[in-house]
């Protein structure tokens, strides 16, 4: 109310009465008269409304001047955001000269041993001869035929939003920039989303997947060679089951789904093993059920049946892969149904049910966060979105979970609550490790679009350098300790040898090149593991002395770890360094390990068997087993390893499950 206005006042003298809404006539003093007389008679009406009436009117405007507060501070914001945008982007595309994440993944020229990896030339190797033989190339296959009629019906509805598309193709083309490295997603990659997309016809396959593959050298004949004599005794004395005991001529059964046969699927077609590959093809067609009344664990199952059917039907193209990985992905979904959507770790195939360990509630962290790159291939190739769903519902919610240190998880995580268990214990070796690596495959897989799965990923790698690294003695070694409640322990498991390989691959990918510079630092710590032991065979675990002491290696053995179970993780990241550098020191340890295993761990009727000691050349100790990733995962890596063709496998089209399984980097759009 203004001052002097009173409600009780008499009404000023009428004003000359103008056409309605026209005030040219009125004079100064007159039109001021009418305002004052206005305003009094406005103040007499709110008096007569009740107060509830009053109450309403002041709360609505009440109301709307905050909206428009907060809309006016929103509209601020996001007008500052494009306005830095505009300006960081041309200065960060500088930061990293000559970086082209989407280049192809090219072995460059071999350097010498001691060749600065900062350094190391991209260019192109002379061509390659001729090839007489190889391997027939991976092909990205699409969806089956029902799942593009399903994509037709919705085609119409797609095409009447333009607009629409094109403002959500703008919105997705985030740059996440990490201490001078910018990412910039791969241009015209689809997203991964709850709509599975996928072109009407394979995707034509490019010029340098035509070309034939170089001749096999005499290391990789000699791989083919160790992989027929351990097929010669699984297929003599385990024909069908799980695992082959080598030395007393039988078998064992942890499933009861013929592992060892489905994991080795794709490395008979890589090594072009082709009478193999047709007698296990016909044992899936005729032999492989998954209704029984049998408990699974579901990440064992994930990245070995679910991984292996997919990579082979993307390899042969045969359907009957891609149908039973139909059937067993379907049959492990009840694993998601928990309160906290956290996947139980074991699951009833036959009956649809899924619970816990026996002893306790909790999931694995790596265990429930490494079925990723499995279960969104196959909505990718199904069209059903459930799957994909189902695993991103996990990311997402890890991500924002607390209880880390600097991006390292804790290695257990509750079913029921979601929350993680056992506190302040931090370690990349069992139980946490394929975390990691999934964080930066999935990014991959996806098209380095899911940026918060590349912070995770570089928020992960930097909290190792802050808290895990550490330098042995006398050799300086770089390793990678455990960390319990604060205090740092120099054990590590040769798990943690995948690290090497995922490292190499996120600076290919664009990450920093101090990413490189580690991974050369750790894989030749990983080598060491083998070169300064007895049998020439890394232990499960070693401890790494700190200080230095005479004639003390730096490499620390307990009893109770000095068993060797044929892993792949040294291979695996010798594998990718030498794809990256072309340094040949790589290919030459990997030639000593596989001598080392042909040495202690061949059993002459056929098969390799892990070793309980290590450290004893004279009697290594057999465990009459061999598992399933020796033929899925360590042969075909040295295969790998020791092929001068980028193109089988090209890693800038395939990314590898963590069992070795090669999937596609989804296509084009």
């Amino acid at each position: 109310m203004y001052a002097g206005a009173s409600p009780s006042a008499p009404p000023p003298p009428p004003l000359p009465s103008p056409p309605r809404r026209d005030f040219t006539a009125v004079t100064l003093g007159g039109y001021n008269n009418g305002k004052a007389w206005r305003r009094r008679s406005c103040w007499r009406k709110w008096k007569q409304l009740s107060r509830l009436q009053r109450n309403v009117i002041l709360f609505s405007f009440a109301f709307l001047a905050v909206c428009g507060v907060i809309t006016y501070a929103n509209m601020a914001e996001a007008w500052k955001s494009v306005a830095s945008r505009s300006l960081e982007e041309p200065k960060a595309d500088l930061e990293i000269p000559g970086l082209n994440p989407a280049n192809q993944a090219i072995l460059p020229i071999p350097q010498k041993a001691d060749a600065n990896l900062g350094e190391v030339s991209l260019q192109k190797p002379p061509k390659l001869p001729p090839a007489r033989r190889g391997p027939p190339n991976l092909q990205i296959r699409p969806p089956r035929r029902e799942t593009r009629e399903k994509m037709a019906e919705e085609a119409p509805r797609a095409e009447e939003e333009p607009a629409q598309a094109e403002r959500e193709h703008k919105t997705e083309k985030s740059v996440i920039s990490w201490r001078g490295a910018v990412i910039e997603p791969d241009q015209g990659t689809e997203l991964p989303s709850s709509k599975i997309k996928e072109p009407d016809k394979p995707s034509p396959m490019e010029a340098e997947d035509q070309k034939e593959p170089v001749p096999l050298n005499e290391r990789q004949l000699a791989v083919i060679e160790a992989f027929r004599h351990a097929w010669k005794g699984y297929k003599e004395f385990a024909w069908g089951h799980d695992e082959l005991k080598p030395i007393s001529k039988s078998f064992n059964e942890w499933f009861g789904l013929g592992l060892t046969l489905i994991d080795a699927l794709d490395t008979m077609w890589i090594m072009d093993l082709k009478e193999e590959f047709a007698e296990a093809r016909q044992w899936v067609a005729t032999e492989l059920r998954f209704d029984k009344n049998v408990d699974v664990n579901l990440f064992e199952s994930a990245i070995r049946i679910l991984g292996g059917l997919l990579s082979t039907y993307h390899l042969s193209g045969d359907s009957l892969f891609l149908e039973k990985a139909k059937d067993i992905g379907s049959r492990l979904m009840p694993a998601f149904n928990t309160p906290s959507k956290i996947p139980f770790s074991d699951v009833n195939i036959g009956r649809g049910t899924a619970h816990p360990p026996r002893w306790t509630s909790d999931s694995t962290v790596a265990e429930v966060t490494s079925i990723q790159l499995e279960f969104r291939e196959l909505s990718r190739l199904t069209g059903e979105e459930k799957y994909q769903n189902a695993v991103d519902g996990v990311m997402a919610h890890v991500h924002t979970l607390a209880g880390k240190n600097d991006g390292l998880v804790p290695m257990f995580i509750n079913t029921n609550t979601g929350q993680f268990t056992h506190l302040g214990v931090y370690t990349l070796g069992a139980r946490a490790d394929s975390y990691y690596e999934y964080l930066l495959k999935q990014w991959i897989q996806g098209g380095k679009k899911e940026n918060a799965l590349l912070e995770d990923y570089v928020k992960g790698i930097e909290g190792v350098k802050a808290h895990l690294l550490r330098k042995s003695q006398p050799k300086r070694l770089t390793f990678v300790g455990e960390l319990a409640h604060g205090r740092f322990s120099a054990k590590m498991d040769h798990l943690v040898c995948f690290l090497p390989g995922a490292l190499a691959l996120g600076a290919h990918n664009g990450l920093p090149a101090d990413h490189m510079t580690l991974a050369a630092e750790l894989v030749e710590t990983c080598y060491q593991m083998y070169a300064q032991v007895e049998t020439g065979l890394s232990p499960e675990i070693v401890h790494f002395n700190l200080h230095a002491q005479k004639d003390r290696k730096d490499v620390e053995i307990k009893a109770a770890d000095r068993h060797n179970l044929l892993r792949p993780e040294t291979v695996e990241s010798l594998f990718y360094l030498y794809r990256f550098t072309g340094d040949k020191k790589y290919q030459d340890w990997g030639w000593e390990i596989l001598q080392s295993f042909n040495r202690y761990t061949r059993v002459p009727t056929g098969g390799y068997t892990s070793i309980n000691n290590v450290q004893n050349p004279s009697n290594p100790e057999p465990k009459d087993k061999m598992e399933s990733f020796f033929l899925g995962e360590t042969l075909k890596y040295f295969f790998l390893l020791f092929s001068d063709d980028v193109n089988l496998i090209n890693l800038d089209k395939y990314v590898f499950n963590t069992e070795a399984h090669p999937l596609p980097i989804w296509p084009s759009a």
